[in-house]
């Protein structure tokens, strides 16, 4: 037997990248756990970093979110105290959706619990492996069309799911 791979699978590129994608989230899940929140509150906590005081209609269509989908996780965070809803500004119809103090400092334990984890599982690569293993998935990520920091599933995902 010429072969040493136990699984015609594992010569799959593809894969390969869904069995460690899964292995990546159920990590990530865990590893947020404690914290109290979800891959996805951090990923809109991340979001509003840079768009505080966007309406919420304004975060459904950057991040191609159904509303009901935004109007749960937004509702979620503010039971939390992670964000506040206000009146818009230009636009009384509308809420503004506002990172506040706890929801900077969530977002920051989260980040480093994302950095700690990834140091655990990409641990055996040199500096310039993992370097070059993030261009690659940036590349293929790009050449399929995706947001960067923006997961796809959000769009399907539901409140409490």
């Amino acid at each position: 037997m010429d072969d040493p791979t136990p699984n015609p699978l594992a010569k799959h590129p593809a894969f390969l990248t869904v069995q460690l994608g899964w292995h990546i989230t159920t990590q990530f899940i865990a590893a947020l756990a404690p914290l109290g929140i979800h891959p996805r509150h951090m990923g809109m906590l991340s979001f509003l970093l840079g768009r505080d005081g966007a309406s919420q209609q304004q975060l459904c269509d950057a991040l191609g979110i159904h509303r009901n989908v935004m109007v749960g996780m937004v509702d979620e965070l503010e039971k939390a105290g992670f964000v506040e809803r206000r009146r818009h500004p230009a636009d009384r119809r509308a809420h503004a959706v506002h990172l506040l103090a706890a929801g900077r400092e969530m977002q920051r334990k989260a980040e480093e619990t994302l950095s700690r984890m990834e140091d655990g599982i990409f641990g055996s690569l040199t500096a310039a492996e993992r370097a070059a293993y993030l261009a690659t998935l940036q590349q293929l990520a790009a050449d399929a069309g995706l947001s960067p920091g923006i997961h796809p599933a959000l769009r399907d995902s539901l409140p409490g799911s």
